[in-house]
């Protein structure tokens, strides 16, 4: 079987890579990488697919930055052609970024079959771009892999027959699982200034958080209250740490650490030995609810509310107030019980693998 993957942003990276690892393992599979070139500096893709060790990619869309409506067009255009070129039995996407649907849309459109890889999740929030991909994927996908149960009830809710679904576990913790071992906490701590377990860990992206100058600023203000009692480290966009300087942010006196983005590997061993973790990432969400830290995800809704399940995970509003005093209440408490959740073993890439090969 011939497939065709599709990567456009940093999330997409580690679940393509535990996908491609368990087809090459598997041996029934010719498989085409292409990069939509969504996230396009170094930082953010080229670091990844080293670590990761992801090949390089049979083809470079080059879209680039722009608006939702431009950046969907872009990928669309550019990904016809080299679909037809390659001419894959089912072409695989992951997750919810604009790549993702822009893709599965030109893939429908041809009659080649799509698989989308973390089906089913919703927030309920029609104003998020990703939960509209998420939502027109899942319409048009021939094979739906849902990470949790919950994406199984949310599919049968929409009328989507529940012979294209199939349970299968989270493949973005089949890569932490395969990498963890490789990464160096104690490198990674002593890079950046902290000890571990003495230290909170922040990652920002969502326009709702960084590009609203109040929400900012009420962020970064949470930030350095938290760090008068444990210095915050804050792996920050060039974009947003720009802001953060032209709004005047206070930094706790360099107690909030705004040090470049980071690779996997980095972020991964800081990640896993932080005390608390503030985030408005989904994938961060499922890291942390597999390693046990207990996280704070500043947005009012998640399409991941088995990362709350866990006991890791808690929804918090991007406010000063809200997120100080839901930093003293896990400080203050007594701990919850950690469960991993259900098929988060390091195998849903080979379930995924074994699904398609007997298709």
């Amino acid at each position: 079987m011939k497939v065709l993957h599709v990567v456009g942003a940093r999330p997409n990276f580690m679940k393509t890579a535990a996908l491609m690892h368990a087809m090459k393992s598997h041996g029934k599979f010719e498989q085409v990488l292409v990069h939509t070139g969504q996230h396009y500096d170094r930082a953010m893709s080229d670091v990844f697919f080293e670590e990761l060790d992801l090949p390089e990619p049979n083809a470079y869309l080059s879209v680039g930055s722009g608006t939702h409506a431009e950046q969907t067009a872009r990928a669309m255009s550019a990904f016809e052609p080299v679909l037809l070129r390659f001419a894959p039995d089912v072409v695989i996407v992951v997750g919810d970024v604009n790549s993702t649907l822009a893709c599965a849309i030109v893939a429908s459109k041809l009659g080649v079959q799509i698989a989308h890889v973390e089906a089913g999740l919703r927030s309920f929030d029609r104003t998020m771009p990703e939960e509209i991909n998420r939502l027109l994927t899942d319409q048009i996908a021939d094979y739906l892999f849902t990470p949790s149960l919950d994406g199984n009830a949310n599919l049968a809710r929409e009328g989507i027959d529940e012979r294209r679904v199939h349970f299968v576990g989270n493949v973005m913790i089949d890569t932490l699982i395969r990498l963890l071992p490789k990464t160096d906490a104690v490198r990674a701590c002593r890079d950046v200034g902290v000890e571990k377990k003495k230290f909170a860990l922040a990652t920002l992206h969502r326009p709702s958080n960084v590009d609203d100058p109040w929400t900012l600023s009420e962020i970064m203000k949470a930030l350095s209250v938290v760090a008068r009692s444990r210095p915050v480290v804050f792996p920050v966009h060039p974009r947003t740490h720009k802001r953060i300087g032209e709004l005047g942010l206070d930094t706790a006196g360099g107690a909030v650490k705004l040090v470049e983005p980071m690779g996997y590997l980095d972020f991964l061993a800081l990640e896993s030995v932080a005390s608390l973790v503030l985030t408005d990432s989904g994938g961060v969400q499922e890291e942390t609810a597999y390693l046990g830290v207990p996280c704070l995800t500043l947005r009012p809704n998640t399409e991941r509310p088995v990362t709350i399940e866990s006991g890791t995970n808690r929804l918090v509003r991007s406010t000063t107030d809200d997120i100080v005093g839901a930093v003293a209440a896990m400080d203050g408490g007594s701990g919850t019980t950690h469960t991993i959740p259900e098929l988060w073993d390091g195998h849903a890439s080979d379930r995924i693998a074994d699904i398609l090969s007997s298709a």
